[in-house]
This record gives C-alpha cells, sequence and structure tokens, in this order.
C-alpha cells in the first residue's frame, strides 16, 4: 500500500514541476514580447512588431492549456496546504502573465501607428527603454521567485515598483509640457503616454506576482497592502 502512495505522491510531484516549467515557459515568452516591442518602437523595425501582435495568441494558448491543466490537478488529487496555494497561486500569474502579453502587443499596435503616421519621428528625447528594462526586471524577479519559492526576490521585484511609477510620472510631466509648447505633438505625446503607462502597468502585474509568490511560500495574503506593509511582514527593510 505505501508502494502505491509513494508512485502516487512521485506523480504528483512530476505534475507540479510540469505546471511550473508551463508557466515560466509563458512568463520568458511574455519577457520576449515586451523586449522585442520596445526595441522595435526604437530601431523602427515594423515586421517584428507585427509579429509582436501575431505571437499574443501564443500566450493566449499557453494560459488556456495552464489552466485547463490545474483544473485538471485538482479533480484528480484534491490537493491541500501548500499543494493548493501552488495551483491557486498559478491560476492567478497565469492571468497577469497574459496581460503582459495583450501590453506587449498594445505598445507594437501603437509603435506601428506612430510610425505610419510619423515615419522615424518619435520624439527623440523620450527614452522608454530604461523603465522598460525595470519593468522587465521586476518580472523576472518575481518569476524566479515563483520558480525557486523564494520570497526574498519577490520582494526584490516590489522594491523596483517605486522606481518605474516616478519614472512613469517624469516621462508625463516632460510630455505634458511637449503638448502645451507644440499642439503639433499632441497625437504623438498621447500615443507615447500609452505606451508609457503599458509599461508602468507591467511592474504592477509583476508585484501581482510577487504577491502570489509570498502567498503560495508563506500562505499569507499580501494582496491591497503597500510595499513596505509586506517587507514588514517578510522582516525586511523596504
Amino acid at each position: 500500500m505505501s508502494g502505491t502512495t509513494d508512485h502516487t505522491s512521485k506523480n504528483f510531484d512530476i505534475e507540479l514541476e510540469s505546471l511550473r516549467t508551463r508557466v515560466l515557459q509563458m512568463g520568458g515568452l511574455a519577457e520576449q514580447q515586451v523586449r522585442k516591442a520596445i526595441d522595435a518602437m526604437y530601431s523602427g523595425n515594423i515586421a517584428e512588431l507585427e509579429a509582436v501582435v501575431r505571437d499574443d495568441q501564443r500566450i493566449n494558448e499557453l494560459e488556456v492549456d495552464i489552466d485547463a491543466l490545474c483544473n485538471q490537478i485538482i479533480a484528480k488529487r484534491q490537493p491541500t496546504a501548500i499543494d493548493l496555494r501552488m495551483i491557486v497561486s498559478v491560476l492567478k500569474t497565469i492571468s497577469d502573465v497574459e496581460r503582459v502579453g495583450d501590453k506587449a502587443q498594445k505598445i507594437a499596435r501603437l509603435a506601428i501607428g506612430l510610425h505610419q503616421e510619423n515615419g522615424s519621428k518619435i520624439i527623440p528625447q523620450i527614452d522608454l527603454r530604461g523603465m522598460a528594462e525595470k519593468a522587465l526586471t521586476m518580472l523576472r524577479l518575481a518569476l524566479d521567485g515563483f520558480a525557486r519559492l523564494d520570497v526574498n526576490q519577490a520582494a526584490e521585484a516590489m522594491r523596483l515598483d517605486d522606481q518605474v511609477n516616478a519614472e512613469y510620472k517624469a516621462m508625463n510631466r516632460q510630455l505634458i509640457t511637449y503638448m502645451m509648447e507644440d499642439p503639433r505633438t499632441i497625437s504623438r505625446s498621447l500615443d507615447i503616454i500609452s505606451i508609457a503607462k503599458a509599461v508602468e502597468r507591467i511592474g504592477d502585474h509583476a508585484c501581482n506576482i510577487a504577491d502570489y509568490v509570498i502567498y503560495m511560500v508563506k500562505g499569507i495574503n499580501v494582496r491591497h497592502e503597500s510595499t513596505e506593509e509586506i517587507l514588514a511582514k517578510l522582516g525586511q527593510d523596504a
């Protein structure tokens, strides 16, 4: 009887590991999509931007597949404790990762419009690449925390959120100044504000994933709490 139990337990572990691997695959694809969209926006590579728009479907398909796998595991294994928390966290995480993919697609669509309307005349003084890199670092840290069950990496992702928010606000102020000084820049500036907002939201989705890591590992729900409150619960400095 114990042999059967051991075998069942081993199979369950394999299923959970497969689940974790698929989430990381989906996260890696979403990260790649964002990076391609930002890079192609500045290089003017329309074909690459169109590929980002088209490839969003791959992320959507992964979300559907992982969701179905989670439901199968719940029905078959009836998990409890940390195993159940992991599956709940996976379901929430893939929702946020899918939205990161949507943001990449939005950036690509807006960038295509900017290039088609204005050629290479994207406002050169506005460079979103630094902010995007911070948001992607947040996403990578949160997903690494998920993979390693490491709340320290989740906390590190949260610490970067203030920097991303500050850069977003600074860019907004700069673009408002452009629009006031030269009304001809209004259309382009509004599109770039939308792109910057999409990047800022990617950081927010990374923070959500970090929240799920903490829930999965510690069993505490930290949604709707400030970064300072969360770090205090983890015994860390802000």
